[in-house]
């Protein structure tokens, strides 16, 4: 059967490149379920779970090392954060963490780890190599999302039912801002080399842009869904395209994700994924997305291009993060 046949998609290419004989890089998808306890491996290749790893309770935020070296994973329910060998599934140690760690952002020197604490409204900085706390920072009520600037030099948290974002100066481990999003902030990016900051409100049903020199509000995003009711259109996890062109929102109970152009704030399309989509995460060259859908328990892959989902996968009960791996790390 000729290569021609097959759809324009990312499994085509693939599928092209064994027919050839070329070999295919098989780097992996990795996807915590909150309610099993376990991590999920999803092989980019053949777009199938390829081991299941048992973790800490309530497995949440999910994150490698710059050189893949290692996974850290937000054992909620355990109150902290497990470091995993990826090639063994091996918990090869654990850092404190503060109670109940929900997000948390690696910062870019590789070394410090900003983590949520939802129970303590702080903000914990973990040093992953002395594996001890160097700073504790009083922010919001129930802390959630973590993000840090592309130079280091700032990271934010948002705290729930402040309804807030939280500025931190990385130098000092102190506040030096805080600024009010709409109800029940959940996620936090950086975008434009830093220039702006997004914050996603679910209850609100909105994204703050802000202005990062100034921390002022520069535009506001909506969502509406055709025949889904305003209030189960609410964005929490996002992701940013190639060249940061466009944003790609987790719309939660509305079981949809949203494409944002980052240039006009406008939204171009919906595409319809499993039930309630929490995060999500591309592979290498951002040709595909894979969100979690912790309702329905699966990921759903999205061919960027097409701006279409192109296949879903059974994991664990309530996957809620992703994070990529190459695996000739």
């Amino acid at each position: 059967m000729s290569l021609l046949c097959f759809k324009n998609t990312h499994i085509a290419a693939l599928a092209a490149c064994a027919v050839l004989g070329s070999p295919v890089a098989a780097d992996e998808i990795w996807v915590s379920n909150e309610k099993d306890d376990t991590v999920s491996v999803i092989d980019i290749e053949t777009l199938e779970v390829v081991r299941t790893i048992d973790v800490g309770e309530r497995p949440r935020g999910i994150t490698f090392a710059k050189d893949y070296s290692v996974l850290y994973v937000c054992a909620s329910d355990s109150d902290t954060v497990q470091v995993i060998d990826p090639d063994t599934g091996e918990v090869l140690h654990e850092l404190p963490s503060g109670e109940d760690p929900e997000q948390f952002v690696l910062h870019p020197d590789n070394r410090h780890l900003y983590i949520a604490n939802e129970d303590d409204a702080i903000t914990t900085v973990v040093d992953t190599e002395t594996r001890k706390v160097v700073a504790q920072i009083d922010v919001g009520i129930e802390p959630e999302g973590m993000a840090v600037s592309p130079d280091g030099k700032i990271a934010i948290t948002t705290s729930e039912t402040t309804n807030m974002a939280h500025w931190i100066d990385t130098t000092t481990q102190k506040l030096f801002a805080n600024t009010l999003v709409d109800s029940r902030p959940r996620h936090a990016e950086f975008l434009k080399d830093g220039k702006e900051l997004w914050v996603s409100a679910e209850i609100g049903g909105t994204i703050s842009v802000f202005d990062v020199e100034t921390q002022a509000e520069i535009a506001k995003i909506d969502f509406e869904v055709d025949g889904v009711h305003p209030d189960r259109v609410q964005p929490v996890g996002f992701e940013l395209a190639a060249g940061d062109t466009h944003a790609f929102v987790a719309l939660g109970p509305s079981n949809h994700v949203a494409v944002v152009n980052a240039e006009t704030y406008e939204v171009e399309d919906y595409i319809l994924v499993g039930r309630r989509v929490w995060h999500m995460d591309f592979n290498a060259d951002k040709s595909l997305l894979f969100t979690t859908n912790g309702v329905s328990g699966d990921v759903t892959v999205i061919d960027v291009a097409a701006r279409e989902a192109i296949k879903s996968i059974k994991v664990g009960r309530f996957p809620w993060g992703a994070a990529y791996r190459p695996t000739d790390s």
